[in-house]
């Protein structure tokens, strides 16, 4: 068809669809706002350590005071909550904010 190879064809027709779907979602990965879902924790140690990792064992990479509030995701491995930035918290000394969607 006009000189194309019909795989061709097929190839800019999905490298297309494609662009048109990363276009509407804004620039995002399709289905990566899963509704929206609103994750925050809040500190209820007194200093609470911030590790790379999902352990005790893990580097401590910060430290957070008590109430200090921050954005967290809803995955937990090993009792530790993974933060926003890819850092870890212990699920024991944090608190779901009351507007969090997450469990």
């Amino acid at each position: 068809m006009f000189g194309v190879p019909v795989r061709g064809m097929i190839v800019i027709g999905v490298l297309g669809v494609a662009g048109v779907m990363y276009a509407v979602n804004g620039g995002k990965q399709m289905g990566s706002d899963k509704g929206a879902e609103i994750c925050k924790v809040t500190v209820t140690a007194d200093i609470l350590n911030v590790r790379s990792g999902p352990g005790d064992m893990q580097p401590i990479v910060s430290t957070m005071p008590r109430d200090a509030v921050t954005d967290a995701q809803a995955r937990v491995e090993n009792g530790y909550r993974m933060l926003s930035d890819r850092r870890w918290v212990s699920q024991s000394f944090v608190a779901l904010t009351s507007d969090s969607t997450c469990k």
